[in-house]
Formats: structure tokens, sequence, C-alpha cells
């Protein structure tokens, strides 16, 4: 492509400062956020493997191929979670449960593709992948298994793909990962001069970089049918950081040369996407997405000294058991074009949490959701379109058990706490689609009778 081409693509990844700033200031509302795109928002991300959109990269980086020029795309999400907290028992049952632990976030997105050739693409991606936040009083029952908790993750991924012939695409690309994570647990007993089970938290704070890749493939076997196939590696997220702790003789771990210093390695899951595009007339789209989660490689991150040793607060060793199953998600849903401007589309999705009974804390009470979504897109000019799409998710009644009887590895030795969760989410999500170079004309009607 010529300079001034090369000028527009810098000028559309101008906008990646912007968004990683504003990322910087967002809360993802939940471990795995999976708001990426508001096209595939409005069908609960049915067939966003296949593409669809720009934002479909996210999943499938072949599916770029289906975007000509130089394109980007804005996505802008809001997410509103509610989750509120009942004790039935505990150590610490007298000080009651805990109301909405949810913060709500914007997190955005931004894609950006550039056609060299008729066969090859370029294009880049920012995200922010995993997150959560969560806020709780001190002063509540389950204090020792869910303070004050964030974790933010900035994803970017360089990507390329390629036009192999009419019926198969191909993409690859790297993830560069940037993470950074406070997490404040309260501790069961007293330093000096305070009153036992309060004001004493022990927190973490770090960051660090981990890498990946992404890839995929999109088959298309007949003029009507698209299917992709995405994969998005697992990531060894390293976290460099301290461990703080209340003054006093009881909370004065051995860290070695340097005090409070500590690190470990989140292993974060590879996920695979499977996605369907069926033309069904020129006016209706069926839509259908399966994707599974590897979370089950997630297992325990140990807390480490420089040393290598456990860092340890009162004489026990400090670890996050997550100890998650796989996941998995299903949905299917519809895309009508009403007219050449307007597309509407709806769909329906369920969600097979990885976190079980047996090992669910306060601090992450996910359980099986049913998604329910609508939305839709409008071409405002032959350089610019609109996306909306809202979101409801309702979240199976959620029981959550740590105690000796549980079997719960995330149990303190002496301290307990069983109850329960009630929660759901809204999101809203707005996107911007813009073309940078001018789309090519359509070939003139011919005048000639017909023979």
């Amino acid at each position: 492509m010529s300079n001034r081409g090369l000028k527009a693509f810098l000028m559309a990844c101008s906008g990646v400062a912007a968004i990683v700033a504003a990322t910087a200031d967002a809360n993802a509302g939940g471990f795995a956020v999976r708001e990426q795109s508001s096209w595939g928002q409005g069908s609960s991300f049915a067939g966003v493997a296949a593409g669809g959109a720009l934002s479909s990269m996210y999943w499938n980086p072949a599916a770029m191929t289906q975007i000509p020029g130089l394109q980007s795309e804005s996505v802008l999400t809001g997410i509103m979670p509610s989750s509120t907290h009942t004790v039935n028992s505990g150590t610490f049952a007298a000080f009651g449960g805990a109301g909405d632990s949810g913060i709500d976030a914007l997190v955005p997105a931004s894609y950006y593709s550039w056609q060299l050739t008729p066969q090859l693409w370029v294009g880049l991606s920012i995200n922010a992948p995993f997150g959560l936040s969560v806020r709780f009083p001190d002063m509540w029952a389950g204090r020792t298994y869910a303070e004050d908790t964030v974790l933010k993750t900035y994803n970017g991924a360089p990507t390329v793909a390629y036009q192999v012939n009419n019926w198969l695409a191909v993409g690859a690309g790297v993830q560069i990962q940037y993470a950074k994570a406070d997490l404040a647990t309260g501790l069961p007993i007293s330093g000096t001069g305070v009153p036992p089970g309060l004001f004493n938290v022990a927190s973490i704070e770090g960051n660090g970089w981990g890498f990946g890749v992404t890839a995929g493939i999109t088959l298309t076997p007949t003029p009507t049918t698209t299917i992709g196939i995405g994969y998005r590696s697992a990531i060894n997220q390293k976290i460099n950081g301290t461990l703080s702790l209340p003054p006093g003789p009881a909370f004065t771990p051995a860290f070695g040369s340097t005090p409070g210093s500590v690190s470990t390695t989140l292993n974060l899951p590879d996920t695979v996407t499977l996605g369907l595009r069926q033309r069904l007339t020129p006016q209706w789209t069926a839509l259908a997405t399966f994707e599974w989660t590897n979370w089950s490689r997630i297992g325990t991150s140990n807390i480490l000294q420089p040393s290598g040793a456990n860092a340890t607060v009162v004489g026990t060793p400090v670890r996050l058991p997550f100890q998650y199953s796989d996941g998995w998600f299903g949905s299917i849903g519809a895309e009508y074009q009403w007219n050449e401007r307007l597309a509407l589309r709806s769909g329906i999705g369920f969600e097979k949490s990885p976190i079980t009974d047996d090992v669910r804390t306060p601090r992450l009470p996910d359980n099986d959701r049913l998604w329910l979504s609508i939305g839709g897109s409008y071409k405002w000019s032959e350089k610019i379109r609109l996306d909306a799409a809202y979101t409801h998710i309702f979240v199976k009644d959620t029981p959550i058990n740590i105690s000796a009887a549980s079997g719960n590895p995330w149990f303190t030795s002496g301290v307990s706490y069983i109850g329960s969760a009630d929660s759901h989410v809204d999101i809203l999500s707005v996107a911007m689609t813009y073309r940078f170079d001018t789309p090519a004309a359509p070939a003139p009607k011919s005048t000639l009778p017909h023979k």
C-alpha cells in the first residue's frame, strides 16, 4: 500500500495510547472478561468466531480477512454486577453479611486492520481479557476470605491474516499482557493494640508481564455458510510485588534480605472458540458458538519469597488455591437485516462456571449463568457503522461453604464461613467502526437490454 495508506494506518493506531489509559482506570467485572465486542454482545456472542465484525479478531484473527481496506473498531462496555452476601454461620457470623460487593466498570477494547494486498492483512487488538474488582467492609463475617480486591490486565495482540483461497483463511498473532493486582485478606488474629478479628489485613500488591499466542481459521464451504475456529493460548502471568502486614510481632515473617518482596505466577487459561454463521434468507442469519476454557490449569498460585521459599503469615504458607474446573460456554442467536442500513440481532447463552461449590469464596461468587441479549448495528455512512447491545445475566443461586468439613482449599484453620451470594449482571455496550480509506465504487449497472 502507498505511504498515504501507511500514514492512515498510523493515525488509526494512535488511539492505542488512549485505550490503554482508559483501561488503566477500568475494573473488569469478573475474572474472565468476555465483553470485548458490542456486535457480539447483541447475540450473546453467538457466531462471533466466524466473523461479522472487526472485533471478531479477538476470538479468531482469521476473521480479519472479512474486513476490507483500513478500518478501526472502538468498543466501550459498561458492566454493572450485583452480588449480595448472606451469612448463615461461621467464626465471625456476628459481624453479619455484606451488601453489594460488585463495582461497576467501563471496559474498552480497540481493533485495527489494514489490508495490504488482496490476500494479506495486518492488525492489532487492545483488550482487558481478565479482571476482578470487588469491595467489602472490614467488619463482615467473611473478612478472612474476601476484602477489597482488584485485578487488571492489558493485552495487546499484533496479528496477521492470509486469504488462502475462496473457502479458507488463516490468522495468527502474539499476545503481550501486563497485569496489576491488589488483593486484601482479613487476618483472624490480633496484632498489637487492636481488637481480635478486626483491622488486621494482609495485602499483596504486584504487577508483571506474560506472553502468549492467538490463532484461527475461517472456512466458507458454501456462499451462505461460514465456520470459524479460534484459539487464545494460555499465559503464565508473572507477578512481582510486596506482601504488607500490620505492625506487631505476630506479623513478622522472615523474608530474607528483601523484606516484604514476593512473587507468584498466575497460570491463566487457554480458550478454543467455534463459531457458525449460516445465512437462511437474504434477511435472516442463524448464529451459534461453543467455547471451552482450560481453567483447570490455574491450580494453586504460591506466594514466594526472593529465596524461593513460601511467604508465611503467622507460620502459615500464603497460597491462592484456585483449583478451578474447566469452563464452557454455548450460545445461539439470529441476525435480521432490516434494511440496507439497520441490522438487528438477539441471542441466548449458557455458561458453565469453572468455580464449583468445593472451591468457591465470597471474593468471586461465580456460578452457572444464563445470558439474554439484544443488539443492533446501524450503517451511518460508507465509512461509519454504529453498534449497541444490552445483556442481562442470571446467575444461579450461589452457596459458599469454607469450613473444616467442606474440604474447601481456602479454609484457614479455626475460621469458618458458611453463607450464600445472590448475583446478577447487566451489561451495556456501544461501538463505532470507522473506515479510513475510501471504499471502491460499485461497478456501474449495465444499461444494455437483456437478450
